[in-house]
């Protein structure tokens, strides 16, 4: 199945467990994509021990899951040049939503 997610939080536990879930599909052999709006731009930035979003995120990455965040969310932030993952549109999440099977927000 072709899931889809919205993250739109950088609170650390919603965060957390939106990359949870998104792993936990990976590893279910699902394909994931998920799209960072908002403040959720600033998630790669969380540091929180009890949730620990960067280790989500990167074990995502490690699996061949596809990490996208709005460029104009990024800019609006000063963090378009600080980002791991691709600067997308809000027409890349048009398509993620058309691509999906699924769709899930955070």
């Amino acid at each position: 199945m072709k899931l889809g997610i919205i993250l739109e939080t950088k609170e650390p536990e919603k965060a957390w467990n939106a990359f949870r879930f998104a792993n936990t599909a990976l590893s279910r052999q699902h394909e994931v994509k998920v799209f960072l709006m908002g403040e959720a731009v600033e998630c790669e930035n969380i540091q929180q021990p009890k949730y620990n979003v960067s280790d989500e995120l990167k074990k995502f990455n490690s699996q061949n899951g596809l990490l996208m965040a709005c460029g104009t969310c990024l800019k609006s932030r000063m963090l378009d040049n600080d980002t791991v993952c691709p600067i997308s549109t809000m027409h890349d999440c048009v398509e993620l939503v058309e691509w999906a099977d699924k769709m899930v927000t955070f």
